[in-house]
């Protein structure tokens, strides 16, 4: 029994210690940006996008089709004009066989849709005399257009192509976001790992200094007053090891949701510093000007709204559209004879509409597409000055956070150095519990702000490339390398 609780002494540390999950921050944003929430929502609105574009291609290729009726029987009375103009009733008792192939295919440069059809069709009527009737239609050439004034066909192939690039580049920066939100959910485990272990040395610290306060309280070196204030602060101190423990909980669970990992006993590198390097104002918006999909995203929006202006004007005015029908068919009872002397099959069709007064229907629906436009162009501008005024400023702004990080780890330093020396002259009875408790206060606050400005620091670094798709340290564009379709 002791050899197996002393194995179990043994072998327990080994399995804790074999579930803690050591990660760095680009590790994380690697997880990330392969199994996170975010990402699998990115892939799948890119898949869906990916899937329209070739929905748009495929509409532009020959389409073709089979038709049939196997078979349509009927036996009932019907009603039916004869020669005379009568309607009469009559017994319909019949079995209809029909078959027919369609080749259609767009054409984009009219606006219209050319199709080749062929069919064949077999109807017997059943009575006193069963008779055997064929139709045939080997070939007939037809082009449909339903407008003559506007061809939407052209606006789609400038349009489609913008909403599948936007949606390409929008997959892109939707990884940098990743990285920035993974970047957060970093920093916040990591500052609640880290204030935990400075309660717990905090607490420990206290613990020590309540034990020689209390040595010194019978010694009548301190008063009570003094005694109870440092009690007071070990008290304290557990509190903040039990508010930061859930914290770290918390966030622990967060981070490991996020990323999907099997384990919340998570264990977290404080991140280097990046190498310095400088970025060029100009540099910056060039590379977010051909790289971001907002600049994309502008053309399409004047583009769709240009598309709604031609639409209203090819339609308000006057209305034209257009069917031709070119072909051969055959008809009789005799099948073998079928396929000579075949009939000719012509048909054309121009039809008009013009609105002669309509309360200012047309007028109105066309003003209102030219506001439309307008409107689509000013917000553009607008958005071209805030797209590089964002720009600007976060690159003014980068060049500020390392001399922040720089500032808050020597703050961070100093306030170390400084409690140390304040609590080894609160052990000689040279300073009062109050200078200790400040002077901690001070050293743990400098910790955390040394985190917040390490965390900053980084997520201006990613929010940079999110911003202007464009690696600076490798000197790069930043592209995806993991769009799959299935």
């Amino acid at each position: 029994m002791q050899r197996l609780f002393k194995l179990l002494i043994i072998l327990f540390p080994l399995v804790t210690f074999s579930q803690v999950k050591k990660i760095t921050l680009n590790e994380a944003i690697s997880i990330a940006q392969k199994k996170s929430p975010d990402y699998k929502r990115n892939l799948n609105t890119n898949q869906a996008s990916f899937w329209r574009f070739k929905n748009y291609k495929a509409r532009f290729l020959p389409q073709l089709g089979f038709n049939a009726t196997l078979p349509e029987f009927s036996n009932s009375i019907r009603r039916q004009t004869n020669d005379a103009g009568q309607d009469v009733f009559v017994n319909q008792n019949q079995l209809v066989l029909a078959g027919g192939l369609s080749l259609s295919q767009n054409v984009p440069f009219t606006g219209g849709t050319l199709s080749l059809t062929s069919n064949l069709e077999k109807v017997d009527l059943f009575g006193n005399n069963d008779i055997t009737n064929y139709s045939v239609v080997p070939l007939s050439i037809r082009y449909r257009q339903n407008s003559l004034f506007y061809n939407g066909f052209r606006w789609e192939r400038k349009i489609e192509p913008l909403i599948y690039e936007e949606s390409r580049r929008d997959f892109v920066e939707k990884m940098e976001v990743i990285s920035i939100n993974t970047c957060r959910s970093y920093f916040s485990l990591l500052k609640a790992q880290m204030q935990l272990k400075i309660a717990e040395l905090n607490l420990s610290n206290q613990d020590t200094l309540y034990q020689i306060s209390q040595g010194r309280f019978k010694m009548g070196k301190i008063a009570e007053n003094e005694l109870l204030q440092m009690e007071l602060s070990l008290l304290n101190s557990k509190n903040n090891v039990t508010t930061n423990t859930i914290e770290l909980k918390r966030t622990s669970q967060n981070m490991a949701r996020y990323l999907e990992l099997e384990t919340e006993n998570i264990e977290l590198e404080i991140p280097e510093e990046l190498a310095l390097f400088e970025v060029d104002v100009e540099k910056a918006i060039e590379e977010a000007q051909s790289n971001r999909k907002a600049v994309i995203e502008f053309r399409r929006r004047r583009l769709q709204a240009e598309n709604e202006l031609a639409r209203a004007k090819g339609s308000n005015r006057l209305e034209m559209s257009l069917v031709a029908n070119l072909g051969i068919s055959q008809f009789g009872n005799d099948f073998e004879n079928l396929f000579n002397n075949y009939n000719k099959q012509q048909y054309v069709s121009l039809n008009l509409g013009i609105p002669i007064f309509d309360w200012g229907v047309s007028k109105s629906e066309r003003k209102m597409a030219e506001a439309n436009l307008d409107l689509a162009n000013n917000d553009i501008e607008q958005g071209k000055q805030e797209f590089e005024q964002e720009i600007y400023l976060h690159v003014l702004n980068w060049s500020s956070k390392r001399d922040f990080l720089i500032t808050a780890q020597k703050a961070k330093e100093i306030a170390e150095k400084s409690y140390e020396i304040t609590k080894k002259r609160y052990v000689l009875g040279k300073v009062t519990i109050t200078d200790l408790n400040i002077s901690q206060e001070k050293k743990d606050q400098s910790f955390v702000q040394y985190l917040n400005s390490l965390e900053a620091f980084w997520i201006d670094y990613y929010t940079l490339r999110q911003l202007t798709l464009y690696d600076f340290i490798n000197d790069k564009k930043i592209e995806a390398e993991d769009i799959l379709y299935d």
